[in-house]
């Protein structure tokens, strides 16, 4: 008797742009170990995919679904709204290569910490973290500075850490 369907053991990553591979090492093996480790402070289970894509796929996507004819750092797209019951948990998580790019210089930061950065923003995300308020948003970068410590990286939003990260949100 077959049982129940089986969630994937780590996330399902697709490097659509090439330059991921040049400007981050090992891109998959990184979204893999901050995917789990946001899964793992969050509590949450459930299938994530995650597209590292270009400004063009995202701007597109960013049209098509929030009506904004511009590129952004990471779109977050959840199967089920949060409060549905008897709904997949995850999502998928799409990111822009040329905005992080750009953000990552601002910033002076490397690539990595960046893609490391809005990889756990976008979990969060799904897993009903937002930041459309000043608490909430407190809140958010409290936990992505917690979970990136983990993977060894600094908190993005100590002051002069992350000059661009506020005005480019997702």
């Amino acid at each position: 008797m077959p049982g129940p369907t089986a969630i994937p053991v780590g996330p399902d990553i697709t490097v659509a742009d090439r330059r991921w591979h040049r400007a981050v090492p090992h891109p998959a093996r990184l979204v893999t170990r901050a995917v789990n480790a946001a899964l793992d402070a969050t509590g949450e289970r459930g299938p994530v995919t995650v597209v590292l894509a270009d400004d063009r796929t995202v701007m597109h996507m960013n049209w098509r679904h929030r009506g904004r004819n511009r590129p952004t750092n990471v779109l977050t797209f959840e199967y089920a709204p949060a409060h549905a019951t008897g709904g997949l948990w995850g999502g998928d998580i799409i990111i822009a290569f040329e905005t992080v790019a750009r953000e990552a210089r601002a910033a002076g930061r490397s690539m990595a910490a960046h893609l490391a950065h809005l990889v756990v923003h976008g979990v969060l995300h799904l897993a009903r973290y937002d930041h459309h308020h000043p608490g909430e948003a407190r809140e958010m970068e409290m936990e992505e500075g917690r979970i990136l410590s983990t993977l060894g990286f600094a908190n993005p939003w100590k002051p002069g850490r992350m000059a661009t990260a506020r005005g480019a949100r997702s």
